[in-house]
């Protein structure tokens, strides 16, 4: 299967980590292209401006459009209990209506827009990446 991870780059470390422990289960996988540049701290102000420049959000799309499903890393972040932020939101919304398989590492945060989440019937994996 092919498997586009989306996340928090706060994240970047367990991408990195399960993009490799799924590979090592036969899938094929795909990570932001700049989760080392987070992961080792070397993310610029210029980066920030060339992902705007460089359509690196339409790039992200343009995969997610040629998956079979997208990986949800959704940790705890900024005291959020299985955070997902604005653009992991907007992920998933894409691949939802382009009847990709969404799953969740974790469950659903409680969250402003817990109700959006569960309308896209996300499979959780409670943690297991064997669940996929």
């Amino acid at each position: 299967m092919k498997i586009i991870i989306c996340g928090s780059m706060s994240c970047a470390r367990e991408m990195i980590e399960f993009k490799k422990k799924l590979e090592n289960l036969g899938h094929v996988v795909k990570i932001p292209e700049d989760a080392e540049k987070h992961l080792n701290g070397k993310i610029t102000e210029q980066d920030k401006w060339e992902k705007l420049e460089f359509n690196v959000f339409k790039n992200y799309f343009q995969e997610i459009k040629k998956s079979d499903a997208i990986l949800i890393i959704n940790k705890e972040k900024n005291k959020l209990i299985n955070y997902i932020g604005g653009n992991t939101l907007i992920e998933m919304a894409f691949a939802h209506v382009l009847d990709k398989k969404i799953f969740l590492l974790n469950p659903i945060p409680l969250l402003s827009y817990t109700n959006e989440i569960e309308a896209m019937n996300p499979i959780i994996l409670n943690g297991d990446l064997n669940n996929i």
